[in-house]
């Protein structure tokens, strides 16, 4: 397993370097001009050439890539082109409520998801089955913004419980992590229902049913834990992309996370701010999809097997 850990983080150098070069080259390839931007149409040339001067926007694209990876290796992301602040004290500095929204709409899609989906399961071909399973195809087709809206317009405009948008304790919370987890909250419904109806009808359950073994027992000692390797998988990733930034929800919200901060960078062609977000989203989900290696090493025997015979 050491070897394993040690092997991913070697491979993440040209990864990184891979996805540096090709954001790089589409963000060059975008049409606008950042220092326009920064000045105005109706700015001097000469006060627009000093500004392209100033961010080394008149150097050529492969000059200016070289000193990128030059800054890079030095752990510097550059600075913004807007407020002049360095890109990784920024993101530093949002990432801790980029974390905090990821947790919260994990906290609520991942027990109610597995609980919603055990009982579906259970329950397989009643009314109950298809009153989730319509509950969760719901959640899968609403659109992020539009959840979203609907939350703000029922808690903060109808009922007054909760502030439409901002950065703050756990009531500016509980809209943006509720928003975020209803996608993820209707995946696992449905996918541990698939796993927990196809582990039910293995031979190993019917043989621990047949020695006379409670049905509870059967149902969270035999079934559950092999059903976990599938969920693992789901809760990584989508773990892993509320980690790079939510973009669409952190952006209805005004919650001050990466995703919004990547966002403001798109919109005014900030390449600093843009190539930041992307690479620290690239390292998030690396480290994600290694944890999750990590616990299938543990929870599946048929994984460590096969990394001894490796």
């Amino acid at each position: 397993m050491r070897l394993y850990i040690i092997k991913r983080l070697v491979l993440l150098i040209p990864l990184l370097l891979g996805i540096t070069t090709i954001t790089f080259t589409l963000t060059k390839a975008l049409p606008g001009d950042p220092a326009l931007s920064l000045v105005g149409e109706r700015a001097r040339p000469e006060v627009i050439e000093n500004i392209r001067r100033e961010l080394n926007l008149d150097r050529n694209v492969g000059a200016q890539y070289i000193g990128y990876l030059k800054l890079l290796f030095r752990g510097d992301f550059g600075r913004s082109y807007y407020t002049n602040r360095k890109v990784g004290e920024d993101l530093l500095a949002k990432f801790p409520n980029t974390l905090v929204l990821a947790v919260g709409a994990m906290l609520i899609a991942v027990p109610a998801g597995i609980l919603l989906g055990f009982i579906s399961a259970v329950k397989r071909g009643t009314a109950v089955d298809r009153a989730i399973s319509s509950v969760s195809v719901i959640g899968l087709s609403l659109p992020v913004f539009w959840s979203g809206l609907l939350l703000m317009l029922l808690f903060s405009l109808k009922l007054r419980l909760l502030p439409p948008s901002g950065t703050g304790d756990v009531r500016f919370l509980v809209m943006p992590a509720l928003t975020l987890s209803l996608p993820a909250l209707a995946t696992l419904t449905r996918i541990s229902r698939t796993s927990l109806i196809d582990l039910f009808g293995m031979p190993y359950v019917r043989t621990a049913r047949a020695k006379g073994l409670p049905e509870h027992r059967v149902r969270f000692v035999h079934v559950f834990k092999n059903a976990l390797i599938p969920l693992v998988t789901v809760v990584g990733l989508d773990f892993g992309s509320y980690l790079n930034g939510a973009v669409l929800t952190e952006t209805i919200f005004g919650w001050d996370g990466i995703g919004r901060f990547a966002m403001e960078g798109i919109i005014k062609r900030d390449y600093p701010v843009i190539l930041g977000c992307i690479i620290i989203g690239t390292c998030v989900y690396v480290a994600i999809n290694l944890l999750v290696d990590i616990l299938y090493h543990y929870l599946d025997p048929r994984v460590r097997l096969h990394g001894g015979n490796d």
